[in-house]
């Protein structure tokens, strides 16, 4: 389902060092989701057309703001939007920047996997654990080189 207004909606922007291992990200927590994970720690941001809107020139802005800073830009959720989350991604790449999205899904479309360099699949089940669990069910792969990077999580 797409946002009315064709943009993707946050409820959170920051700078993180732990979402992709190596890279300084820009990250963004997208609201709307429909996955609907049991025991997920951003429940609030389930609701349709909750959060700020994150247009495409406002982003750029952001990319512009942090020239130089950053190596990668993270989007938590988003792939529901497909159409808006793609032109994030190709402002993101143009600038120069690593691309990441964290799914709940077990994978996404192929016009998405173009434009990742990264890519965290897989429902959270709580009594499997996260990326730091070593008997999680979810991945992490750098989709440039067809690596699991899971083991960079743990602990």
């Amino acid at each position: 389902m797409s946002d009315s207004t064709g943009y993707l909606r946050y409820s959170e922007e920051q700078v993180v060092w732990q979402e992709v291992p190596g890279e300084t990200a820009l990250a963004y927590t997208i609201t709307g989701c429909s996955v609907g994970c049991k025991g997920c720690h951003s429940v609030d941001t389930w609701p349709k057309g909750s959060g700020t809107l994150l247009t495409p020139d406002y982003f750029q802005q952001r990319l512009d703001d942090y020239q130089g800073l950053l190596t990668c830009v993270v989007f938590l959720g988003g792939e529901w939007q497909p159409q808006a989350l793609l032109e994030l991604l190709v402002l993101a790449q143009q600038a120069g920047l690593k691309t990441c999205l964290y799914t709940g899904l077990e994978d996404v479309s192929d016009d998405l996997r173009k434009h990742l360099n990264f890519l965290k699949t897989g429902p959270w089940i709580a009594e499997r654990g996260g990326l730091n669990s070593p008997t999680t069910n979810q991945r992490f792969v750098d989709l440039s080189r067809g690596e699991l990077l899971n083991v960079r999580f743990l602990g």
